[in-house]
């Protein structure tokens, strides 16, 4: 039986064997200096840079520092397997590619090379409504593979529904309603540049793909990107958006819908009640409200609050396997990743996602192991203790 923690005896044998080093460090706590070296100016700032002074963002990190995994020793973990089912997706372990808009700031072949490499490991890819590529170039790109749609959901009610058309059509499963960004929070990085790339046609491929969108513009987006990305910030901004306004998706969708940016028990059990099935407790990894909680301080009591009755997923702060195994010893099913991945897309392009993956997935089965446990089903608050 093969583990993801055979990576690193392969990684040892090519280093021992054939003087091969990994291109790219598996000290994922690092990718983000390395990807620094080589992000255009722009980019790192849209991409690193969370909103205000990234108090936030220090927290997510921070919290998972507050909490210690507790090892226990002679425990037979000779065999693992990492495989799960997450709201009907079979996926090789407890990771998702979760949404990130505008991949091409960080690669040409943007979420095309992250959605292959998704597929290469069996996981599954989430592909954002403000991305560099449309819908049906990404499930081309994900081939056989499983696949996601996060909607950030528009002011206009024909195109969301074009959206979700195209997206089931597309091969998407499951539905991400993203909640916590019906405005773009102060994100001073890119105020100080004045730098909002879907003002430039950027990151809107959704959009100018799509036939409801495109009557709005009286030229192709390509001989105009600028009045294109002008018509996108009339749709963009939703912030009427409220509960009752679910039942409205819930009839156009027909798979699980998951809420994305969940941080308090009372929404979560709001989700519940308007026919959710599942949430994803998050922050926006700190793009949004700056002072917030940290998502992993208030992931044990959502889990506790609705139980069964919810698939609970999780997201902000995110960077190495033991993080992901705290997250889901506190009650998360599956972790969704971000920016380590595209630090490891800038880097090299598909293969680096691959490398971010591979690296993140082994240290996670390793230390599953050292911890003396061999299967997700063991982990619990048990494994935990807060620092």
């Amino acid at each position: 039986m093969t583990h993801f923690g055979d990576h690193q005896t392969a990684i040892y044998a090519q280093g021992m064997f054939l003087g091969q080093t990994p291109a790219i460090t598996t000290d994922l706590a690092g990718l983000e200096a390395r990807a620094a070296e080589v992000l255009e100016p722009a980019a790192l700032g849209y991409v690193v840079p969370s909103a205000g002074g990234g108090s936030t963002a220090r927290a997510n990190v921070a919290a998972f520092e507050r909490w210690r995994i507790v090892p226990r020793m002679l425990r037979d973990h000779a065999r693992r397997d990492l495989a799960t089912t997450v709201l009907g997706t079979s996926m090789a372990a407890p990771v998702l590619l979760g949404p990130v808009g505008v991949q091409t700031l960080a690669h040409p072949d943007g979420e095309l090379a992250s959605a292959r490499a998704a597929t290469a490991l069996g996981l599954t890819y989430v592909h954002s409504t403000q991305a560099s590529h449309s819908l049906e170039e990404a499930a081309g790109a994900s081939g056989d593979g499983s696949r996601w749609y996060q909607l950030y959901w528009p002011s206009d009610p024909e195109l969301c529904e074009s959206f979700l058309d195209r997206a089931h059509r597309g091969g998407y499963t499951h539905l991400v309603v993203t909640v916590d960004t019906t405005l773009l929070g102060w994100r001073p990085a890119d105020l100080d540049r004045g730098y909002l790339p879907f003002l430039a046609g950027e990151g809107i491929a959704n959009y100018t793909s799509d036939p409801v969108f495109t009557r709005r513009l009286e030229r192709p987006a390509s001989e105009d990107p600028g009045a294109a990305g002008l018509a996108f910030a009339s749709v963009f901004p939703h912030p009427g958006l409220s509960w009752d306004r679910l039942a409205w998706l819930r009839e156009r969708w027909a798979g699980p819908i998951v809420l994305k940016g969940i941080q308090h028990v009372d929404d979560a059990r709001l989700a519940r009640d308007h026919g959710m099935d599942g949430i994803v407790v998050s922050n926006h990894g700190g793009r949004q409200v700056d002072g917030a909680v940290a998502s992993l301080d208030v992931l044990p009591a959502i889990a506790e609050a609705v139980g069964s009755d919810l698939c609970v997923l999780f997201d902000s702060g995110v960077r190495s396997g033991p993080d992901v195994l705290k997250a889901l010893a506190l009650g998360a099913e599956a972790v969704l990743l971000g920016r380590p991945y595209l630090y490891g897309l800038a880097l090299g392009g598909q293969a680096g996602v691959e490398h971010v993956l591979r690296s993140l997935l082994a240290e996670l089965d390793l230390t599953l192991a050292g911890a003396g446990w061999s299967s997700l089903a063991d982990l619990g608050p048990q494994c935990v203790v807060r620092a």
